[in-house]
């Protein structure tokens, strides 16, 4: 049996309606999924009970799937549950993103579940590489594309995000704590002139289990406004929300979506 720890987007709803059996949805409070009713629902204090509820249901696998602010730890809201797992919790919370997922795992699998990958139990959300929608990519994009690539690999060890923009050879922006909704709106002025692209990509030693990259429509459109010429994923390691739609829309806007095979 699998369960979804399931955050906001359209992300959880794909992985269950891949699947033959209904997981078990649970939802962190505040993080409800899109066209989806949680099963249960749990908060940071109270995720040792969640543990118990999920092999009372004879869940053996758990998928993290969907969107999640960091959550704040109250210490008064803790339940006897999940007191054992305080030292856990002081770790993730002094750990960068990927530190902190890593010890979501962790204790996942202490507890006795086998964590698997979005990609893992549905296979078809992996983009292969091609154009998958609008203008063929030119030298000079292909070119900025590459840059990207090597960026968000050196920046790999620093645990900062997982996209950049470049265009014109230049570096315009780079992916930190406001994610890449905030890096395509605080760009500046200029690079609507750059013809360039925003890159994105599993950082290098990334647990995918549970952070695995993602873009969709909104993604199209605050690329489009910001005056980019183009959309580079790492192909094998972006999911594709929507796919149909992300292509018919770059079409229209004439941007380039593209998904690159890794060097």
């Amino acid at each position: 049996m699998l369960a979804l720890i399931a955050g906001t987007g359209g992300l959880p709803q794909r992985i269950a309606q891949a699947q033959a059996t209904q997981p078990v949805i649970c939802a962190y409070e505040g993080s409800q999924p899109d066209g989806m009713t949680p099963d249960l629902t749990f908060r940071l204090e109270t995720l040792g009970s969640l543990l118990h509820a999920l092999k009372e249901r004879g869940v053996t696998q758990v998928c993290f799937c969907g969107g999640v602010t960091r959550p704040a730890f109250d210490p008064a809201k803790l339940d006897p549950a999940t007191l054992p797992l305080v030292p856990q919790f002081q770790k993730a919370l002094a750990a960068g993103d990927d530190g902190a997922l890593r010890v979501l795992v962790e204790i996942m699998e202490d507890a006795g579940f086998t964590v698997v990958g979005a990609q893992d139990v549905a296979p078809d959300l992996m983009t292969a590489a091609g154009i998958l929608g609008g203008p063929q990519p030119d030298d000079q994009m292909e070119k900025d594309a590459a840059r990207g690539a090597a960026l968000v690999a050196a920046l790999a060890p620093l645990d900062v995000g997982q996209c950049c923009v470049v265009g014109s050879g230049q570096v315009w922006g780079i992916e930190a704590i406001g994610g890449t909704d905030h890096l395509l709106a605080t760009l500046p002025e200029q690079v609507t002139g750059a013809r360039a692209v925003l890159f994105k990509a599993p950082k290098r030693g990334q647990s995918l289990l549970v952070d695995m990259p993602t873009i969709g429509l909104a993604t199209i459109t605050a690329a489009y406004q910001a005056g980019l010429a183009g959309i580079v994923i790492e192909a094998g390691g972006v999911i594709v929300m929507e796919p149909d739609r992300c292509t018919t829309e770059a079409e229209r806007l004439g941007l380039t979506l593209w998904a690159r095979k890794p060097a």
